[in-house]
């Protein structure tokens, strides 16, 4: 049987409870170490703050104008003041911590706004988000304080191609953005320009997208390209046109050398000469030249500087220059004029050793090479400068005031026929006109004399005729009478027969002062 009566006593009981913190006090260390990793991340991302120089702050906004490289935000505009010069701003940013890495002494820093302009459009972008500042990484040390650019240069990161440098002296209307085309293509731009060092020529930087960039070789030519190009010369008139956008804004344009190989390839930042027009991009530059003064008598309207020098029509030389001088003792003028030959164009055959290119053009000028002035063209009127051999013509030098040698010129062939013409005309002005009209008017009148004198006597001849004819007419009748075998009548006979003939020459002589009375004056001519 159970028993109940085991009693308990309360005060041993001991009460064993769980102590527990409350979870609402979790929430705030949380949001302290969420604040402060926060805070942490937002530190260390954090670059360096920079400062950026730039003319004017058009389209700038604090806190809100982003710098971006590759349209990535890499900073943030954070204040925008005045520099000491009161001529430009200042632009402070800060600067991502990936960021860091970019900030170079060659960094390069310029504002992106949208630009509409015959090369196309660009920054089309920021009519919605506003202007922003793009960076593009330099080399060198680091740096925090910049100047930023003008003009954007070409983000060569994301483009290939070579940079090359064209100089010039006449700038035009070349400007960044101003389209380089190679055989019509358009392959490339104006980076920028400057002055050079020497502030005698303007160098353009110029950039040439691959894989266009392989044909700028050794011999490669760069020229402006106004779109049409027409040009007036002694050879004629020439007219090439280009790209529509070259026509309405200018351009550059480039060729390569037929003779150049793969291997003629040129390095970046190589530098070209620009020329102004296709045709002088076209000329061959010679080494070897060979200066030569010449003076040529009567005017020389029509000849000018780059006009062509000429060897029985195949060019071997150029004039390069044309003056005008006095002697102030003689009272002279002369029009010296300065050519340049490039005896290169000359193939030489059986060569011989120790002739110089000097020697062999007095060889030429001894047997008889002479410069004569000649018309290139009857449209333009331009002259060039022919040479050609002429072994009867005499060298007669003027007096040279040059350093060159001369070079023996001879009259070209209208100076010749005005020469000739002249020498007559100083004749014909020289004869006794007024004396020879009086002998002429005499003379004259003496012929009508004569000619009336002869056609009387013509007359006087016919009327004799006449009667000789009655009287032979007569006498043949009395001939008749006699008996034949007579003396008589045979001594008739030979008499009729002796006026017959007389009267056959003078109808004779009759009929020929008829259809000759010069011969009254000049006599019968001879058979």
């Amino acid at each position: 049987m159970n028993s109940f009566n085991d009693s308990y006593d309360a005060t041993d009981a001991v009460l064993h409870r769980k102590s527990e913190l409350p979870l609402v006090w979790f929430l705030p260390l949380i949001a302290l170490l969420v604040s402060g990793w926060l805070i942490y991340k937002s530190h260390m991302e954090k670059g360096p703050v920079i400062t950026i120089t730039f003319p004017t702050a058009e389209g700038l906004e604090v806190d809100k104008t982003k710098i971006r490289y590759l349209d990535v935000e890499v900073g943030k505009v954070t204040a925008i003041s005045i520099n000491d010069d009161n001529k430009t701003i200042r632009v402070t940013a800060q600067m991502n911590s990936t960021a860091s890495g970019y900030l170079k002494e060659n960094t390069s820093f310029w504002v992106v706004r949208p630009q509409v302009g015959l090369g196309g459009v660009s920054g089309l972008g920021t009519l919605l988000s506003g202007p922003y500042i793009g960076m593009k990484p330099g080399n060198g040390r680091k740096q925090e304080h910049f100047t930023g650019l003008i003009t954007p240069p070409l983000l060569k990161t994301h483009v290939d191609g070579k940079q090359f440098i064209l100089e010039t002296s006449n700038l035009g209307s070349m400007r960044p953005g101003t389209p380089i085309n190679f055989h019509g293509i358009i392959v490339g731009e104006v980076i920028s320009h400057e002055l050079s060092a020497e502030a005698n020529a303007i160098r353009l930087t110029v950039f040439i997208n691959a894989p266009y960039d392989q044909f700028v070789r050794k011999n490669t030519r760069f020229w402006i390209d106004s779109g049409v190009d027409l040009s007036a010369g002694a050879d004629g008139f020439k007219v090439r046109t280009g790209p529509l956008i070259s026509l309405l804004s200018g351009g550059i344009a480039f060729r390569a050398s037929a003779q150049d190989k793969t291997t003629d390839i040129q390095p970046e930042d190589t530098l070209f000469q620009l020329y102004d027009t296709y045709e002088q991009s076209t000329q061959i530059v010679y080494k070897n030249t060979l200066k030569y003064v010449m003076y040529f008598k009567g005017s020389l309207r029509g000849l000018t500087e780059g006009a062509p020098v000429q060897l029985r029509g195949i060019p071997i030389g150029k004039v390069t220059g044309i003056n005008l001088e006095v002697d102030k003792k003689t009272m002279e003028i002369r029009v010296p004029v300065i050519v340049e030959l490039e005896p290169e164009r000359i193939k030489e055959v059986n060569s011989q050793p120790g002739v110089s290119d000097e020697d062999m053009m007095a060889r030429l000028i001894k047997k008889g090479l002479r410069a004569q002035l000649q018309t290139g063209s009857l449209l333009t009127g331009q002259l060039l400068v022919d040479l050609d051999f002429y072994p009867d013509s005499k060298i007669i030098l003027s007096d040279n005031t040059t350093p060159y040698p001369q070079f023996p010129t001879t009259a070209s062939s209208m100076d010749q026929f005005t020469q000739s013409a002249n020498i007559i005309m100083n004749k014909v002005a020289k004869l006794p006109l007024d004396k020879l009209t009086q002998d002429i008017d005499t003379t004259l009148v003496s012929l009508q004399g004569t000619s009336k004198a002869a056609t009387d006597m013509l007359k006087s001849a016919k009327g004799t005729l006449s009667n000789a004819d009655h009287t032979i007419t007569s006498a043949q009748q009395v001939l008749n009478t006699f008996e034949p075998g007579s003396t008589a009548r045979y001594e008739l006979e030979q008499l009729l027969r002796e006026l017959s003939q007389a009267a056959s020459s003078v109808r004779q002589l009759s009929d020929f002062l008829e259809q000759h009375p010069d011969s009254l004056i000049r006599g019968k001519k001879e058979e």
